[in-house]
């Protein structure tokens, strides 16, 4: 891994306002603050106003967990964010991703899909990160399975999560002490 360029906070470098907006980011992360969050809380006006979208778009759009989790997923993959993964595998399996699901997005591969919810999320996403657009085809899908809101609830989801992945990857932020590396097996670079 290369080495982390911003390092953390800590406590007697914080200011006040430094401190009030960790404590509200930590609060629903277990007392902690990392990844992104950790690097933005040296900027505190945006620091404040990611974890206000950040968290618009975890607890209050119009895309289930299970189908938000697909999308953080495949973003984290295409960019190779390997703290986006490991922040996000439990959570997208304990929404419902399955398993195989999982794995294929990891290792670079199509998964198939007996949800046409699922399907269509995941071809967005892939579309997008492959051809910077939705193909009007795959648009017409979207918008018959999942509606205009949440395409562009899905769409606003994948770009929140491409500033984080941009983030942890320009800023080499690191994965938590004793985490494996979740892309080392699978011999594919980002984007592949």
């Amino acid at each position: 891994m290369k080495p982390q360029r911003i390092p953390d906070l800590r406590p007697d470098e914080m200011d006040d306002r430094q401190r009030a907006l960790f404590d509200a980011i930590a609060g629903p992360r277990g007392g902690v603050v990392r990844g992104p969050f950790a690097i933005w809380l040296r900027h505190p006006d945006l620091v404040e106003k990611a974890n206000e979208l950040g968290n618009h778009l975890r607890d209050d759009t119009s895309v289930s967990k299970r189908l938000s989790e697909l999308a953080i997923l495949v973003t984290a993959r295409y960019w190779g964010a390997r703290y986006e993964w490991f922040a996000h595998e439990g959570q997208a399996a304990a929404a419902g991703v399955t398993p195989e699901v999982i794995e294929a997005i990891r290792n670079g591969e199509d998964p198939d899909f007996d949800d046409p919810e699922a399907a269509i999320v995941y071809e967005v996403s892939r579309e997008i990160y492959r051809s910077k657009e939705i193909p009007d085809e795959t648009y017409r899908k979207s918008i018959d399975v999942l509606g205009r809101t949440r395409t562009i609830d899905l769409v606003a989801i994948l770009g929140f999560y491409t500033m984080v992945a941009m983030t942890l990857n320009a800023f080499n932020a690191p994965l938590p002490e004793g985490a494996a590396d979740p892309f080392a097996r699978t011999g594919k670079t980002a984007g592949e």
